[in-house]
């Protein structure tokens, strides 16, 4: 558990506030199946543009960077031909579970659609909802971090099964401010909120980001649920219940 008093609390979502079955059986799912159909009906869209224009650039940078199974997307090819090529690479990012922020802003953008009509609905661990309104009466601050932009963070903890949570969380960081294995980027984050590092609780399931962060100062820990995958030998206090976190 957490060492010693913190003033400010960092959650991952998948795996940890939310099930990685919801990420991996629902929100993937939804994207694989509709893309074709939102990317072609929307084409003209403003919005759908910048983000084939970011998807396009990111394509570029990872065939510079000789990266394995990229598919290219050229702009100046005729409308089909592009429409092919981003949604071949939008399959390929996928397949490879990809972190990029290009996909995860698509994917939000898309998912914003599916919860607007009902057709999504956030899914939360009943602990972590208690827990976060529990930190919240307490002082402490909540903010997230998740490798799901800001975006599709907002839209899990807009339109959960528990209700709108927003209020109970005063920020939000993705991969735009560094990866989550990089102690960088908690450093980063402890320096926007402007706070001690000691004084931050992250929670996480995944070994390699508890170690980022307890390199960066922060406490640390390991978040424990049903499905979450199998961690080897570590020395990370855990919780399966949030709710027993002392304050």
């Amino acid at each position: 558990m957490a060492s010693q008093k913190y003033d400010v609390v960092l959650l991952d979502i998948e795996g940890t506030t939310t099930p990685i079955s919801f990420v991996h059986d629902v929100l993937f799912p939804y994207v694989t199946n509709n893309v074709k159909q939102f990317i072609e009906s929307r084409w003209d869209d403003p919005s759908v543009q910048a983000h084939v224009q970011a998807l396009a650039k990111q394509a570029a940078a990872d065939i510079a960077a000789g990266t394995d199974g990229c598919v290219a997307i050229n702009l100046d090819d005729n409308t089909e031909a592009v429409q092919r090529q981003v949604l071949e690479n939008i399959e390929w990012q996928m397949r490879a579970d990809r972190k990029v922020g290009a996909l995860k802003a698509l994917q939000g953008y898309m998912w914003r659609f599916g919860y607007e009509r009902g057709e999504l609905q956030g899914v939360m661990f009943a602990d972590a909802v208690d827990a976060v309104r529990m930190w919240s009466r307490a002082g402490r601050r909540v903010f997230i971090y998740s490798s799901g932009s800001v975006e599709a963070q907002k839209l899990i903890f807009g339109f959960s099964d528990h209700g709108n949570l927003l209020e109970y969380v005063e920020g939000h960081y993705d991969t735009r401010v560094g990866a989550k294995v990089d102690a960088s980027s908690y450093t980063a984050i402890v320096r926007d909120i402007g706070v001690c590092p000691d004084r931050v609780l992250f929670v996480s399931d995944s070994i390699r980001e508890l170690e980022a962060a307890d390199k960066a100062g922060l406490q640390t820990i390991l978040s424990v649920r049903p499905g979450n995958a199998p961690v080897g030998e570590h020395t990370f206090s855990t919780s399966s219940d949030f709710t027993q976190i002392p304050l």
